[in-house]
C-alpha cells in the first residue's frame, strides 16, 4: 500500500513541477527550458500510463509473485525447442520489469530445447501481469530441424500460478502425497548432481505434479516443490469456483484452460497475434525479446471491460 500511495504522490508532485516549468517557459521564451519540458513531459506520460495499467490489476492475487511453468506439446524436438524460445522470451520480459527470477526446475530436451521448466518471478504485480499468458502458444516457422526446410507448427503450454502467503491454508494430507527423489540434471555443484537432492511430489487425488531441483539440499527442494504444489492446487480450486459461478449466471468463459491464446508466425510472413483480443504486431523479434506489455495490457483491458 505504501508503494502504491508513494507512486501517486510522486505523480502529483511531478505534475506540479511540470505546470511550474510550463509557466516559466511561457514567461521566459527560453528554448532550453522548452526542450527540458518536452523531455520531462514524455517521461511523465509514461509514468501515468504505468499507473493506469496497474489500476487494471485489481484481482485478489494480482499483486503476488508468480510461478510460471512451460511444457512443450506433441512434436518432440520441434515443440521442445519452441518451449525453450518461450522460456527465453519470458526471462527477457522479467529482466525488463526488474523482477528477481529463479529457475526451480528445468528438464533439458533429448536433442534440443526443454521438456519442462518452472521459474519463479518476484516483483510487484508479477502474477497480475503473467496471468494473461496462461494458455497454449502456437508457433509457425520453417523448421531448423527439417532437412527439407518444410514449414512446421508447434505448440507449448504456459501455466501461471500466484505465490501464496504463508498464512493461506491449502488442505493437503500426507496420505495424498507421493514423494520421489532423483538426481538433478544440468550444471551444478559437487552435491547437486551426485546425490538425490531433487524432489518430485505427486498429489494423488488430482494427479498434479510439482518438482524442484535447483537447491543443494533435499529439504530446500521439498519446501520449494510444496510451495509450487500449493499454488497449483489453489489455482485449481479457483477455477472450479469460477466454473460454478459461470454455470449459475449462464456465462461462457472465453478462455478455457489450455486453449490456444496466441500465434507466432515466422513464415511465410511475420506476425504475432493474440486470438482473445485480436491485438497483433509484425515485429516478431521484439516480441521474442520480451516486448509483451502491449499484449498483456490489451488482455487486461478486455477483462476489465467484460
Amino acid at each position: 500500500m505504501e508503494r502504491e500511495i508513494q507512486g501517486w504522490s510522486v505523480i502529483e508532485r511531478r505534475h506540479g513541477d511540470l505546470l511550474a516549468m510550463l509557466e516559466l517557459a511561457k514567461e521566459s521564451g527560453d528554448a532550453g527550458i522548452e526542450r527540458e519540458l518536452g523531455t520531462e513531459l514524455t517521461s511523465f506520460e509514461a509514468a501515468v500510463h504505468q499507473l493506469r495499467v496497474e489500476l487494471l490489476l485489481c484481482g485478489e492475487r494480482d499483486g503476488h509473485n508468480a510461478f510460471l511453468a512451460i511444457h512443450p506439446g506433441a512434436g518432440g524436438t520441434e515443440s521442445q525447442d519452441w518451449a525453450q524460445m518461450l522460456l527465453r522470451m519470458y526471462t527477457r520480459w522479467g529482466e525488463q520489469k526488474g523482477y528477481k527470477m529463479q529457475t526451480l526446475d528445468l528438464q533439458a530436451g533429448d536433442e534440443a530445447g526443454i521438456k519442462s521448466a518452472t521459474i519463479s518471478m518476484t516483483g510487484p504485480y508479477a502474477y497480475g501481469y503473467l496471468k494473461a499468458e496462461a494458455g497454449v502458444h502456437r508457433l509457425v516457422r520453417i523448421s531448423p530441424f527439417d532437412a527439407n526446410k518444410r514449414r512446421h507448427t508447434s505448440f507449448a503450454s504456459v501455466f501461471v500460478y500466484p505465490e501464496l502467503e504463508e498464512d493461506v491454508e491449502v488442505a493437503i494430507e500426507d496420505k495424498d502425497l507421493r514423494i520421489d527423489t532423483f538426481r538433478s540434471g544440468g550444471a551444478g555443484g559437487q552435491n547437486v548432481n551426485k546425490v538425490e537432492t531433487a524432489i518430485r511430489i505427486t498429489h494423488l487425488p488430482t494427479g498434479l505434479v510439482a518438482q524442484c531441483q535447483n537447491e543443494r539440499s533435499q529439504l530446500q527442494n521439498r519446501m520449494g516443490a510444496m510451495k509450487i504444489l500449493k499454488a497449483r492446487l489453489f489455482e485449481v480450486e479457483q477455477q472450479k469456483k469460477e466454473a460454478e459461478f459461470n454455470a449459475i449466471v449462464g456465462e461462457k468463459k472465453e478462455i478455457a484452460w489450455g486453449s490456444q491464446i496466441r500465434s507466432y508466425v515466422f513464415q511465410p510472413y511475420q506476425m504475432v497475434k493474440d486470438h482473445r483480443t485480436n491485438y497483433e504486431v509484425g515485429n516478431i523479434q521484439s516480441v521474442m525479446d520480451g516486448e509483451l506489455d502491449e499484449f498483456i495490457e490489451a488482455y487486461l483491458k478486455m477483462k476489465m471491460t467484460k
